[in-house]
Parts: C-alpha cells; sequence; structure tokens
C-alpha cells in the first residue's frame, strides 16, 4: 500500500487536492491530520486535559461559552469547547513565549495524532487500499515524510497570492494574524524543493497559481504516474504476503529517510558557507 504525504501551506490548496483524491474516479481514503488534531483534544480527551492544564492560566478566552441563541452550542456533558481562535492567538508568532507554547501545543497533539494515524492505517491496509493519502500540513516538520512512499506538495509561487487567498478565505484575521499563520507553517516553495530532492518518483509538486480546472488537471497526470509505479494488483499481493509486505514498507522508509538526511545535510553545508 503506497503512503502518499500531501503537505503544502496555507491557502495554497492542499485541502481541495485532498477533497479532489477523495473523491471518483480516485475515491482514495484520507487520513487528515487536522480533523485527527480536533478529535484529540475533544473535551474528556487527555489533550483536552493536558492543553487545559497548561493554558488556562495565560488565556481567559480559552473556552468557548454557551450562545444566547441556544445554550447547549460549544458544551458537551464532558465540558466546554476550547475556542481554537483564542489557543491559536496564543501560539502563532515569532516571540519566545510564542514558541514555546508552540511547542507545548504540538507536544500535546501529535503524539495522538499519530496514535489514530496508526490505527487508520491498519484499517485501510486490511481492507486492501492501493494507496491512502496523509494530508498533514506540517509533514516535513514532524518528520512524518519519513513514512510516505511518496510527497506531494501543493504550493504556489507567488507568495503575494497564497496571502490575498488567505485573506480572502479567512476574512477575520488581521494582516498580522495571517502572516503569523502562514510562517506557522513554513515557506511552501521550500517544502516544493525539498519534495523534488526526494527523486524522480518519490516527490511531486503541484503548482496552483492557476484555476481550478488547471490543479484537477495536474492532480489526475500526478495519480495516473503513481498507479504506474504502485497498480492496484501490487496491493493485494503485498496483503497475501505480509512479510515481502513488510519489507518493502521497510524499505520505503530506508529510502525516505536517506533522502531526509541528504536535504537536512544540504541545508547544513548551506548555513556554514554563510
Amino acid at each position: 500500500m503506497l503512503l502518499l504525504g500531501l503537505t503544502g501551506s496555507i491557502a495554497t490548496g492542499k485541502s481541495t487536492v485532498s477533497r479532489l483524491l477523495s473523491q471518483p474516479p480516485y475515491s482514495l481514503p484520507i487520513i487528515d491530520a487536522d480533523l485527527l488534531a480536533r478529535k484529540v483534544v475533544e473535551p474528556g480527551t487527555r489533550g483536552y486535559a493536558a492543553i487545559l492544564a497548561h493554558f488556562s492560566s495565560t488565556t481567559p478566552d480559552l473556552l468557548l461559552s454557551p450562545s444566547s441563541q441556544s445554550p447547549q452550542n460549544n458544551v458537551n456533558s464532558k465540558g466546554k469547547q476550547l475556542d481554537r481562535a483564542a489557543l491559536g492567538r496564543r501560539v502563532f508568532g515569532d516571540g519566545e513565549d510564542r514558541k514555546r507554547d508552540r511547542a507545548v501545543l504540538n507536544g500535546i497533539v501529535h503524539p495522538a495524532v499519530r496514535w489514530e494515524m496508526y490505527k487508520a492505517l491498519l484499517r485501510y491496509y486490511i481492507q486492501g487500499y492501493w494507496a491512502v493519502v496523509l494530508d498533514i500540513p506540517l509533514l516535513f516538520e514532524s518528520g512524518l515524510d519519513v513514512m510516505c512512499g511518496v510527497v506531494m506538495v501543493v504550493a504556489v509561487k507567488d507568495p503575494v497570492l497564497q496571502m490575498r487567498r488567505l485573506r480572502e478565505r479567512d476574512k477575520h484575521l488581521s494582516g498580522r494574524e495571517a502572516e503569523d499563520r502562514v510562517k506557522s507553517q513554513g515557506d511552501v516553495r521550500e517544502k516544493a524543493r525539498r519534495a523534488e530532492a526526494r527523486g524522480q518518483g518519490r516527490g511531486v509538486v503541484v503548482w496552483n497559481d492557476g484555476g481550478r480546472e488547471e490543479l484537477e488537471n495536474e492532480v489526475g497526470k500526478v495519480i495516473r504516474e503513481l498507479q504506474r509505479g504502485s497498480p492496484k494488483w501490487w496491493a493485494w499481493f503485498l496483503i497475501w504476503s505480509p512479510v515481502l509486505g513488510g519489507l518493502v514498507g521497510v524499505w520505503s522508509m530506508v529510502l525516505a529517510w536517506w533522502a531526509r538526511r541528504r536535504w537536512e545535510e544540504g541545508k547544513k553545508r548551506e548555513k556554514a558557507k554563510l
């Protein structure tokens, strides 16, 4: 089973590509890290309790209040929902306190999300899917690219276009807040270069500076190429040959780890020249 890591940055079109891949003619299962990140901090979870313990003293508006129109909104039997906007204001930014809080939040959320991913991957493997999409905004930053046989980055070449799309989509964000959101997910053009550095057939870039039709055509071209390299019969064969499937998976991770190491060493050499 091919693990297709889908990443990008905010307002580059990653979510649109994810929806395209989940629908016919592809109908691939999507493991969405953002949705899982919401699930693991629902009231009653360990993630929810950990966030309250760390952030409630510094973020008074951390919890949503019941709305006047419907008092049951934002509350369930296990507690009030987190105010994600307030939490975002607390962790997004360049200050040292923001960076520390962001690291704490990631340390709470990321392990729980990984566990949910592993369970979903096992389920889809048993069901015989030829490929599964891991939709992860911080794929490289979290180190989960090592799990992926192929990484697809959805990117735009023009940063001004990215910012305009974000402001048009999320009108409640100020200019500074929009910039902080973009910075928090890293330079998408750098991610594109990193995907290409994985080598032919292991990293692809879908440029989304145009319209919807162009994006759909580009996605179709990429998926057809991936299907030639990892056909459905191969996925079924590996299910019935678990030892071989395990070896193939280990080899894929070795290649991904080696590509990651080459990239990191190259960046170190670049910094040393400065």
